[in-house]
């Protein structure tokens, strides 16, 4: 009797989720340390500041750093952590339940909205770019579109067939639409910081 079709594994979309966690993770990581040397009292700067707008100072010593009574970046430490082991899950041939992906899902919803309300803190309020920070935001937005997209194409939310397969259609934009969110966060911080002229 010949066996059923073994159904192709999302190898591109697992790397990329793995490449992504990876690297945010590293952000993360990096963004604690930081933070732990500057809770040590040195008098050192730290490694990723190199002028009064591109410096991870003044957020690690804000209160928006620290926004839940703990550093912001720790969130980032346990969260990465996720993608990755999803990411080496699917390439191992794991398949996950809809209320796993819808969970999931809504761990991009929530890191995308948080990342927003940074990028509006730094420019903004704070006045910096921090580098680390920065990395942060340009990886979980296309980490956020890629699983998104990727949920409504697969049905993982009850939407309608119209919706699923313009999910589809936009799931092969995501490198463009992550470049519009890109400029739009650059376009930001020009008028309010003037960037250039630091140049």
């Amino acid at each position: 009797m010949p066996s059923a079709p073994r159904q192709q594994r999302p190898v591109l979309f697992a790397v990329l989720l793995i490449v992504l966690g990876v690297i945010g993770w590293i952000a993360a990581f990096t963004l604690t340390l930081d933070k732990f040397t500057s809770l040590s009292g040195s008098s050192e700067a730290l490694g990723c500041d190199f002028s009064l707008l591109v410096q991870c100072s003044a957020n690690l010593k804000s209160a928006q750093g620290a926004i839940f009574g703990f550093p912001n970046p720790l969130i980032g430490v346990a969260a990465w952590i996720a993608p990755i082991v999803v990411g080496a899950g699917l390439l191992a041939g794991a398949r996950f339940d809809r209320w796993f992906w819808a969970l999931f899902n809504l761990g991009f919803v929530f890191a995308l909205g948080f990342v927003g309300w940074l990028v509006a803190t730094s420019i903004f309020a704070l006045g910096t770019l921090c580098p680390w920070c920065m990395l942060t935001w340009a990886v979980v937005i296309p980490a956020f579109w890629l699983v998104t997209l990727r949920n409504l194409r697969e049905g993982v939310f009850p939407v309608p067939a119209a919706v699923r397969r313009f999910a589809g259609a936009a799931y092969g934009w995501v490198p463009f639409i992550t470049l519009v969110c890109y400029l739009a966060i650059a376009v930001m911080a020009q008028i309010r910081l003037d960037v250039l002229s630091y140049l």
